[in-house]
């Protein structure tokens, strides 16, 4: 006989027991297919493990700022081994997952293992992960002071030994990095002779973003730096002479003293009264540093009033009495 699914969701369902699992099975995989860990996700992780560890070692050196200096600095790839035990022990060993992954919503999961859900790492696989991290960087920062003052033939090989061992371990490590962008899978060489790889803690939502807010953002700097590369090829001044002389008609320019007296009372560019009153050919009076800046600034400056341009700039003629000007 053939095992059916009996269950409370599907009362109905008279597939067998296996065919169901198997379909299951398969979607959960797909489902881990799709929210697959991004590749610069591992890597913000890593970035964010070698800053959580450079932050403690900075905390930890300041308690001993007050003793005698150099204390720390020969037994400090011990220390560091032991801070960075302690560290291992909360975070990898109990959570499956480092600070940094923690904080990304990354743990580790034991991809030697043939079933498909989540396996954490193994009890070895976690001692290995400590033995070549921290020991690893232990040994080799404690050989390099150890051969450093060395001069010995021995030594000499036992260090060229060395260096051949590191940088075949570097070499490895570049060639690991190189698969990991192309595949997305191992992004240390630890990770991938221990076969642990970073899956997500909780699945993934899809988020939807609207781009309507940042399509007004940019069309409104864009208009923006429109503007300001327009703006100053505009000459405001004449623009606003010519708006002027359109809008308001002049039926003549008048020489009399009726008219001068009427427009001497302010200055055409200011409004204010005129302090050290010049011309510049019509009726109207300016400020001399406000006729002069605006002709130094604009050779073809034009009256904002009636829009004569600029030939001389001459001081109020002393045959015009100021009282007549000024007077109301």
């Amino acid at each position: 006989m053939v095992q059916a699914c009996k269950c409370l969701m599907f009362p109905n369902c008279t597939l067998p027991l296996e065919t169901l699992q198997e379909d299951m099975a398969s979607r959960e995989e797909n489902t881990k297919r799709t929210n697959r860990v991004l590749r610069i996700s591992q890597l913000d992780a890593l970035e964010l493990n070698k800053a959580l560890e450079q932050l403690v070692w900075s905390q930890f050196s300041q308690c001993f700022h007050g003793f005698k200096p150099g204390l720390l600095a020969r037994f400090e790839p011990e220390v560091k081994a032991l801070l960075w035990l302690f560290l291992w022990r909360f975070t990898i060993y109990s959570k499956n997952a480092t600070v940094g992954q923690s904080i990304l919503n990354i743990q580790y999961k034991n991809d030697f293992s043939p079933k498909l859900r989540y396996q954490p790492p193994s009890k070895n696989q976690k001692l290995w992960y400590a033995v070549c991290t921290i020991g690893g960087t232990w040994l080799e920062e404690r050989c390099y002071d150890l051969f450093r003052n060395r001069h010995l033939a021995s030594f000499g090989k036992a260090r060229q030994c060395m260096n051949i061992m590191v940088g075949l371990f570097k070499l490895g490590g570049l060639i690991n990095f190189l698969i990991f962008l192309q595949r997305g899978k191992f992004a240390t060489l630890t990770e991938r002779l221990l076969g642990i790889r970073s899956v997500f803690c909780k699945p993934q939502n899809i988020r939807e973003v609207g781009f309507e807010y940042m399509n007004r953002e940019l069309l409104w700097h864009g208009f923006a730096e429109f503007l300001i590369f327009l703006l100053p090829l505009i000459n405001i001044q004449k623009l606003k002479a010519k708006l002027s002389s359109w809008c308001i008609p002049l039926t003549g320019a008048s020489n009399s003293d009726n008219t001068l007296s009427t427009s001497g009372k302010q200055c055409s560019l200011c409004g204010e009264w005129p302090t050290m009153p010049h011309t510049i050919g019509c009726e109207h009076i300016f400020c001399y540093y406000c006729v002069k800046s605006s002709f130094l600034f604009d050779v073809y400056f034009t009256c904002p009033k009636c829009g004569t341009e600029v030939h001389s700039v001459q001081p109020l003629k002393s045959g015009i009495e100021m009282s007549e000007v000024n007077a109301l």
